[in-house]
């Protein structure tokens, strides 16, 4: 697969992930906030932080 390919692919797949997060979020009542463009950028690290990304603590800090 030559580079121009494999940039077209990439990029098509972190779109397609950032459409999943978005309607996800939208169909769970979950709030998107910044994960559809963190999923945009880094692909399937975006959707594993959109997934087990606590904000919160018991002590309510980070």
């Amino acid at each position: 697969m030559d580079a121009q390919s494999f940039l077209a692919a990439t990029l098509v797949a972190h779109i397609g992930f950032a459409i999943f997060v978005t309607i996800h979020a939208h169909m769970t009542g979950r709030d998107a906030d910044k994960w559809p463009f963190v999923t945009l950028a880094f692909g399937l690290a975006g959707i594993a932080a959109y997934f087990f990304y606590d904000e919160t603590t018991d002590s309510g800090r980070l």
